[in-house]
């Protein structure tokens, strides 16, 4: 769109805060007021999983109890842009339920900014978290998959939507807690083309991270087709 014409939309239908709906300057943005309500997630955190430590050296590379205990690690490293409270909770609700697809630019770009330690370590292939088709059909988009696709364009790394597919219908995670997630997500998800995550390194994309059963479900399937590791990367997660 040329400056003009961008300018005299601006005039007749200005920007507004995603949040709070008040006008701000640039669209697709938080103002002040609510941007500065929001509780990012900054260093220090466990260098693996991403959990916040709240007393810690910045400078400081720790890992959490339950991650020094894990032998084997399934995920290399899980990174989100903010923590899921009532402040954050109408952007991801707005984008996953009620249209607002527009929230996903700006979703993306923390996610970007909270993923700089994927970036550095260095990723191959983004692959956002599926829906089921009967979902897709009734929900017409995918949130997950909207971000992954902000995401690679800020990152220049690759997205692939089909790769891994949801194989199972399941019942919302919302429903259940603690084991019972994990229960309802087992063999849910399934890789098409393992030659295409062969020797790679994957970046999930999704939303939100509450227990990470979706996430780490996933990751299995990843793995065992080939995949050299797998990062997650959401834009909330619950503390």
């Amino acid at each position: 769109m040329s400056g003009i014409w961008k300018q005299l939309l601006n005039v007749f239908l200005p920007p507004r805060c995603l949040k709070c709906g008040r006008i701000v300057e640039s669209g697709a943005a938080l103002c002040p007021d609510c941007f500065n309500e929001m509780h990012f997630i900054s260093a220090p955190y466990c260098q693996c999983c991403g959990r916040p430590f709240e007393n810690a050296e910045n400078n400081t590379a720790l890992l959490c109890g339950e991650c020094l205990q894990k032998r084997r690690k399934l995920l290399r490293m899980s990174r989100a842009a903010f923590v899921y409270n009532d402040v954050s909770k109408p952007l991801v609700i707005n984008l996953k339920f009620h249209d607002k697809t527009e929230n996903a630019g700006a979703l993306a770009q923390m996610m970007y900014a909270a993923g700089h330690d994927i970036w550095q370590a260095s990723a191959d292939l983004i692959i956002p978290v599926p829906l089921h088709y009967l979902r897709l059909i009734k929900r017409r988009y995918n949130q997950a998959g909207l971000l992954a696709g902000y995401v690679s364009r800020y990152s220049g790394i690759p997205v692939n939507y089909d790769v891994l597919c949801r194989c199972r219908h399941t019942r919302p995670q919302v429903e259940f807690s603690g084991h019972a997630r994990i229960k309802n997500v087992k063999n849910a998800f399934a890789v098409r083309h393992p030659e295409k995550v062969k020797g790679k390194r994957i970046v999930l994309v999704d939303d939100v991270m509450t227990t990470g059963s979706t996430l780490r479900e996933c990751a299995v399937v990843l793995k065992k087709a080939g995949a050299k590791s797998v990062d997650t990367l959401t834009a909330a997660r619950v503390i």
